[in-house]
C-alpha cells in the first residue's frame, strides 16, 4: 500500500504551501497567489461544470490580475479535455515522492550539515533568491500552519543550501530546495534530505515528501537514488496569451 495517494499529495500540498487567497467560482476553487508561482495561483474543480462555468472561473482569475491557469487533478480528464479544447497549453507536469522517515533519517548525520531555523535567516534569503524563490514564495512558507523548519545546509563550514520543510497530517513535505551552483554534486541536497527526515522525526513525522517537475532530471534522479516512491502528480494548463 502507498505511503501517500495522489488526493492525500495535493492535500499536503495545499497544506504546506498556502496561497494568499481562495475563492468559488461555481464549481472551480480558484487561488490567489500573489507572485508566489502556479502551485499557489492554479484553479481546480470540484465536480461537473459547464462552458459558462469555465467562463466565469477565467474571468475572475484575470479580475484577480492573473493570467488563466489551471491545475487538472487525477479524475479530472474533462477539464483537462475543455482546456485542450481552448488551446490552453500543458506545463510543467509534476511527480510526487514519498519514503518513510526511517528510510530517509540518519543520526550519524553531522549537526551542522543540516541545521533546522525557526525563521529564514538573511543568507538562506540569499540562497533562495539566487535560485529565483523571492519574496512573495518567502511569504508562502510564512502562511503555512502547523510544525515547520527553514533548513540551511553547509558544505563543509560555509552556508550553501535552503529549504523548507513542513507537517501535515503526520507527513513531511519539502519544498524550494536550493543549492547554490558552486556547491552542486557534491551531497549538499543528499544531506539535505537526511537533514529534513531527521527534524520531521523529532516532530513526529511517518513520512517525508515533495514535488518536482518531470522536467528536472537531476532531481529526480536523486529521489530515485534515496529509494523514495514516485506518487502520481498533476500538471497545470495555461491560456496562450
Amino acid at each position: 500500500m502507498s505511503l501517500l495517494t495522489p488526493e492525500g499529495l495535493i492535500r499536503l500540498t495545499e497544506a504546506t504551501w498556502p496561497p494568499a487567497e481562495r475563492r468559488r467560482s461555481g464549481p472551480f476553487t480558484l487561488r490567489h497567489g500573489a507572485g508566489g508561482g502556479k502551485r499557489v495561483s492554479a484553479a481546480t474543480v470540484e465536480g461537473p461544470f459547464g462552458p459558462t462555468d469555465l467562463d466565469a472561473a477565467v474571468a475572475a482569475m484575470r479580475a484577480m490580475g492573473q493570467v488563466p491557469l489551471f491545475q487538472p487533478r487525477p479524475g479530472d480528464a474533462a477539464l483537462d479535455e475543455a482546456l485542450e479544447a481552448r488551446g490552453y497549453a500543458v506545463i510543467d507536469p509534476v511527480v510526487g515522492y514519498v519514503a518513510p522517515i526511517g528510510a530517509m533519517a540518519d543520526p550519524a548525520l553531522p549537526r551542522l550539515a543540516a541545521i533546522p531555523c525557526a525563521a529564514p535567516l538573511a543568507i538562506q534569503e540569499e540562497i533562495w533568491a539566487a535560485g529565483g524563490v523571492g519574496p512573495a514564495r518567502l511569504a508562502v512558507m510564512a502562511r503555512a500552519a502547523g510544525p515547520k523548519t527553514y533548513l540551511l545546509g553547509r558544505l563543509g563550514d560555509r552556508p550553501v543550501g535552503t529549504a523548507f520543510v513542513a507537517i501535515h497530517e503526520g507527513v513531511a513535505m519539502l519544498h524550494a530546495l536550493e543549492v547554490l551552483a558552486s556547491a552542486r554534486r557534491q551531497g549538499v541536497a543528499r544531506a539535505m534530505m537526511t537533514g529534513a527526515a531527521n527534524w520531521a522525526a523529532k516532530e513526529g513525522a511517518a513520512a517525508l515528501s515533495l514535488l518536482v517537475t518531470r522536467a528536472n532530471t537531476g532531481a529526480n534522479s536523486l529521489y530515485a537514488s534515496l529509494g523514495m516512491e514516485q506518487v502520481e502528480g498533476y500538471h497545470y494548463r495555461i491560456a496562450q496569451e
